[in-house]
């Protein structure tokens, strides 16, 4: 054998090794030697600790929602005057030519009352929306929910609020309505368990 073919034999080569990012938390590697005995140890505690760092990431984004209510059972009519769209800001005039019609909250904000409920808005994910913390928003459960609607989701047992959107791989996904960069999307993969429990058709707040 001569000197050039030794050459070109053992030691590190160009390219040679795992690349970075093929491995399951898509960063650089490094190699340590573990009593053979302990490599399954060692695998079961970073494939638990991979799923409790997911498990945070997931809800950070969240802003998971927790106080539920439902209307009365026997709801009181209210029938209140509703002036008319060209009325400028400031105190409208009471006068009954100004009254375009009578509304009544209820009717306005329930479509059917027995598959309605509202859910109290926590965090700020979804505040371009609208929905600020502490608003109330109203979620009918008899609503077949369609791509672009805002959406009572529960993924791995916890409540949120997002916009339903989809993945280029045909799953859903969930996107905040927030621009300050805080709440990422959250895509819907196996083997997360997901379901949509109502579609949000408003919601309304109290200033005082």
């Amino acid at each position: 054998m001569n000197q050039e073919s030794k050459k070109t034999k053992g030691g590190k080569r160009p390219g040679a090794g795992r690349k970075q990012g093929s491995t399951t938390r898509l960063e650089k590697t490094v190699v340590i030697r573990i009593p053979a005995s302990q490599k399954p140890v060692v695998s079961q505690w970073v494939e638990a600790y991979t799923k409790q760092e997911k498990s945070l990431q997931l809800k950070e984004n969240l802003d998971p929602v927790t106080v539920f209510s439902q209307p009365a059972a026997e709801g009181q009519q209210i029938s209140l005057p509703l002036f008319q769209s060209k009325v400028p800001a400031g105190f409208p005039s009471p006068a009954d030519d100004h009254i375009e019609s009578r509304l009544d909250p209820n009717a306005y904000l329930i479509d059917q009352a027995d598959s309605t409920f509202f859910v109290t808005i926590q965090g700020e994910s979804m505040i371009e929306a609208g929905l600020m913390p502490g608003d109330k928003a109203v979620v009918d459960k008899g609503k077949v929910p369609v791509l672009g609607d805002i959406v009572l989701a529960m993924i791995d047992g916890e409540f949120t609020i997002k916009t339903l959107a989809r993945q280029k791989n045909g799953n859903p996904k969930l996107l905040p309505a927030n621009a300050s960069g805080k709440y990422s999307p959250i895509l819907i993969e196996p083997p997360m368990q997901f379901e949509v429990w109502g579609v949000v058709i408003g919601s309304f707040r109290r200033f005082r």
